[in-house]
């Protein structure tokens, strides 16, 4: 019997009682791959890899596959010197922690990720989660709680929307990317309320980049801090691969800038960077962080290598946008809809007609050798259905050509472009 529960107070269960089913509320995502399936669509969400060749290549379901939706935009997971410092730290350190960062979980490789981490962005303080999701779980919801306002894109990731849950501030969206909307909802914050204005510098389903410049500079305007999500360009985007904010010039009134090892690093992880001379207290009251397990010491010996080789990543760098611009050009010439105008980042999304016709483009790319990701509602934005293209700097020219190739004959054969 549980502690403090007497048997009279035990929930009885009553046949036929009429409880609901607490799986009732996703039946009509049920019916949905339900009904894909049944057309004799492979499972688009279900792919085993069953061998990784290479950063750009892998065997999907015995066939020697391109990959093309990854996030492994630097090419860093095959890396030689860090897989190499991911072996050592194995043999050194052992499998895992065994604990959090604030009692046995520290270990040297963690404050020597930190460090590069902080060099890489110049900052003085810098913080390490366990996942891309938990940092920015953590940092929001310990810094803006009850009381308190958060402005956000209404395109923003769910790692954001929880950690705004989570902190239970009172949450203001905003139309994606509007810079005079961003404005309007500023204005309409109690005066002396704490505020905190959360941006990403790349959006994940379009590859669209956000006017950080102006949305930064409103925000400063009306006395908000600053959390900008740099996942899907640090590394890339920027002199030094910092970002969106190096590239437009306001890393420097960027208050807090979160990132993930899991694309451009190449391994796993999140950490959160900040100049804000109050910072290192996070440790002590960010739950997320206090009361998780560390990284495994292999996992962040290869993220503080990775990050270091990151510094010196400019002709990386030259070939990924290149590689971007090809594709996005090419794919454009052939007659599909992308989700931006312009390349804007190594994501090129592919929007699609509706979900059935996009799972069966994903399966004919598949059947050609290329994996894409299948994106829908409701984490894609307008109720899309889009495949999202994750380029990456080891993609060849040939590749790259392959790929559109891959494309025409896949497009045609569903109809999603004119044959």
């Amino acid at each position: 019997m549980s502690e403090g529960i007497s048997q009279s107070d035990q929930p009885v269960t009553r046949e036929g009682d009429g409880g609901q089913d607490l799986f009732s509320k996703f039946d009509d995502l049920i019916q949905t791959r339900e009904t894909l399936l049944a057309g004799g669509v492979e499972d688009p969400f279900n792919l085993v890899m069953e061998k990784v060749l290479s950063p750009t290549r892998a065997i999907c379901n015995g066939r020697d596959t391109i990959l093309l939706g990854t996030y492994n935009y630097m090419g860093m997971t095959f890396d030689p010197d860090v897989v190499d410092a991911g072996k050592q730290a194995l043999a050194d350190f052992g499998a895992g922690t065994t604990g959090s960062r604030v009692l046995n979980g520290t270990y040297q490789g963690h404050k020597e990720v930190e460090e590069a981490l902080k060099d890489f962005y110049a900052m003085d303080h810098a913080m390490v989660f366990s996942t891309g999701y938990q940092a920015n779980l953590g940092i929001i919801s310990t810094i803006a709680g009850k009381g308190d306002y958060i402005v956000l894109d209404i395109d923003s990731h769910a790692s954001i929307w929880d950690g705004c849950a989570l902190g239970n501030a009172e949450v203001v969206p905003f139309k994606h990317n509007d810079i005079e909307a961003l404005e309007k909802r500023l204005r309409r914050i109690p005066k002396g309320a704490g505020k905190l204005v959360v941006l990403e510098g790349v959006y994940s389903m379009l590859g669209d980049v956000a006017p950080l410049k102006e949305m930064v500079a409103v925000a400063k305007k009306y006395g908000a801090m600053v959390l900008v999500d740099e996942a899907h360009s640090m590394g890339f985007i920027g002199e030094n691969g910092r970002g969106v904010c190096e590239e437009q010039g306001v890393i420097d009134d960027c208050d807090f800038i979160i990132g993930t090892f899991s694309k451009s690093v190449g391994t796993v992880g999140g950490f959160c960077v900040s100049n804000h001379p109050k910072f290192e207290i996070m440790r002590l009251v960010c739950r997320p962080y206090v009361f998780t397990a560390s990284l495994p010491p292999s996992v962040v010996a290869t993220a503080a290598v990775s990050i270091r080789k990151l510094m010196h990543g400019a002709d990386k760098r030259a070939h990924l946008w290149q590689n971007s611009k090809r594709l996005h050009g090419g794919l454009k010439d052939l007659g599909f809809q992308l989700g931006t105008e312009e390349p804007q980042s190594a994501i090129v999304a592919v929007i699609m007609p509706d979900l059935e016709r996009g799972a069966a483009m994903w399966e004919a790319l598949l059947h050609e050798g290329l994996y894409v990701n299948l994106a829908r509602p409701p984490a894609t934005p307008a109720n899309m259905t889009l495949l999202r293209c994750s380029l990456c700097a080891e993609h060849s020219d040939e590749e790259v050509e392959t790929i559109l190739g891959m494309f025409e004959r896949a497009g045609k054969k569903i109809g999603i472009i004119e044959s």
